[in-house]
């Protein structure tokens, strides 16, 4: 069987390109995860794992969608191997039934890594490089300074979070953490 797993990032990204190109390939079932590559808590990889068996062939759009580690998809590889499972990305080419697939996987594979590497090594200066002229990077303040002393002040007189939310315009949650802020700190 061909068993098609396609990642996105986050929420917001659309899975639809890789999923028409899985399809397009022949996969049999396919399983969408909403998830960054880097974390190893990937419910749809794990399920999809579970159901591969031997002979079947594990099928991504492209290498970075497994992962974005060089050690996770080395060894996620090293895994479908042992398993007696195939591994091909469609971008690629790639397939790893073969000694020069295995081959090109670990180059394809460390280039990945490398270019992730770069763009963390890049976003970092800039952010730097954005500190050093003075942007100071993040969400606005839902609330300033007075704001924040007047909360305190209403929740010390026995006003609910609730109410103290309404009077500010604000959220609760805002509310719970100006009011963590002060008790911890």
């Amino acid at each position: 069987m061909k068993l098609g797993y396609a990642r996105v990032s986050t929420g917001d990204q659309n899975p639809d390109l890789q999923t028409d190109a899985l399809r397009a390939a022949g996969c049999d079932r396919i399983w969408t995860e909403h998830a960054s590559g880097r974390t190893l808590d990937r419910p749809a990889l794990a399920d999809l794992m579970d159901h591969a068996r031997a002979g079947d062939s594990i099928v991504v759009w492209r290498l970075d969608r497994l992962g974005r580690s060089l050690k996770d998809l080395i060894g996620l590889v090293e895994e479908f191997r042992a398993a007696g499972i195939e591994f091909v990305t469609l971008t690629e080419g790639l397939d790893t039934t073969t000694p020069g697939g295995v081959f090109v996987f670990h180059v394809i594979a460390a280039l990945a890594q490398f270019e992730s590497d770069l763009t963390r090594e890049r976003t970092r200066a800039g952010l730097e490089a954005a500190r050093a002229r003075g942007h100071v990077g993040g969400r606005p303040a839902a609330t300033t300074a007075e704001q924040r002393v007047e909360a305190l002040r209403w929740l010390d007189q026995g006003k609910s979070v609730t109410e103290v939310a309404r009077l500010l315009r604000t959220s609760r949650t805002t509310v719970y953490r100006i009011r963590e802020t002060t008790t911890s700190g």
